[in-house]
Order: C-alpha cells, then structure tokens, then sequence
C-alpha cells in the first residue's frame, strides 16, 4: 500500500446529494424522457443501495443513479488527501487517520457520494492502523474487485455509487464474519447516531414515492 500523510476535510452531505442529482440528469434532453433513443455514453447509470431515509431508517434496496466525475470535478470536490485515496487508489499512512480511534456510535459514509458504508456497531481495534470493520452496513453498497497491483493479491473494497477506493478486506476478522474490512479514513465521513436523519437520501424519496399505497 502506498504512504500518504493526511489531514482531513470531509465533503458536506447535502452538497452531495445535490451532485448525485445533478449527475443523474442526461447530457442532452430528450423530449420523451426515452433511454432507449439516447447514445450509451448518455445513458445514466444505476445501482441497487440501501440508503438511509429521512427518518433515520436504513432502506433499500433502492435505485440510484451513479455519481460519475472528470478527475477535474472530484479534485474540485475533494481535498487532495481525499483524491488520493478514494480515486487514485492510495493509503493513508497507520496510525494517522482521523477515524481511527472514533468511538462515538453512528454510521460511517463515502466522503464522495454520501452512501453509507459502515456502522460503528461493526468496528474493532484491529492494531493494524486503520479503521476497520468485521462487515458493511449493507453488503449491496460495498462491492468487492481483485486487486493485484504491488505484487500482491487483495480483495479491494469499493463504494457502489461512485467506485472510490475505500480499502481491502482479508479474512483473519473477529465473529461473526471472520472478515476485516480496512479502512482509509480520508475516503470516509462520520454522522453520529442521532443525526441519522441528515444522511436521508434523494433515492429513499424516490422509492416510497414509486410504492403503490
């Protein structure tokens, strides 16, 4: 894994909402609102998440649409420690990450899109340096991909919505999963349990408005 010496800085949750649902809007406007007339490199994305609702209420899972960035727009929306690690695929260096000794109960999200990731009621003290959790909050939010750069052969964790690098899990966790999902904490940010309801997401609205009553 890579050295870098972080510092901090976390993206606001409501500005990213706000870009998810820019993001979700095609290049073009098509009068009637057909994907299948549109060329493929304007078709928007979709992923199944679960996402939080403006109860606090984790939910899903629900559509949302990708959040797909230039590397000019994330270097604009990230600090550059932030960039480094969620889309350069870098590693902050052991023992300096700011959520590490977090003990506060609450849930952890991408510092990209806002998706939630983790909950604390999954952390341990590894010793390891990181971050690190036995399993995600949802298992449809943290896909897994080989990762084979450094002459190594890892399992790398990345957030569903917007495919930035979040760390690698390795299989000598605690119970239940005997997983250990580790963690930068520059491509995470932090809300405590009862301000839950802040992380309420574009998608949860969607959905309930989509549910026959």
């Amino acid at each position: 894994m890579r050295p870098l010496i972080i510092w901090g800085g976390l993206v606001g949750v409501a500005g990213v909402a706000a870009a998810i649902i820019v993001a979700s809007q095609p290049a073009q406007s098509v009068s009637n609102n057909d994907n299948s007339t549109k060329p493929d490199s304007e078709v928007q994305q979709m992923v199944q998440v679960r996402v939080f609702n403006r109860n606090g209420e984790l939910v899903g899972p629900v559509e949302s649409p990708k959040l797909v960035l230039s590397d000019a727009e994330w270097q604009k929306r990230l600090s550059r420690e932030q960039f480094q690690v969620l889309r350069a695929k870098g590693t902050e260096r052991p023992f300096c990450g700011t959520l590490l000794d977090n003990k506060l109960q609450g849930v952890y999200t991408c510092v990209g899109c806002g998706l939630p990731l983790f909950s604390s009621d999954s952390k341990f003290n590894s010793g390891t340096g990181w971050p690190s959790f036995f399993q995600p909050i949802a298992k449809e939010n943290v896909p897994e991909h080989s990762d084979v750069s450094h002459g190594m052969v890892r399992n790398e964790i990345l957030c569903a919505r917007c495919d930035g690098h979040l760390g690698h899990v390795f299989d000598d966790g605690p119970r239940p999963t005997g997983l250990r999902f580790c963690l930068n904490s520059e491509s995470l940010a932090f809300t405590p349990s009862e301000n839950l309801s802040t992380l309420a997401d574009p998608a949860a609205d969607a959905a309930s408005q989509a549910t026959p009553k």
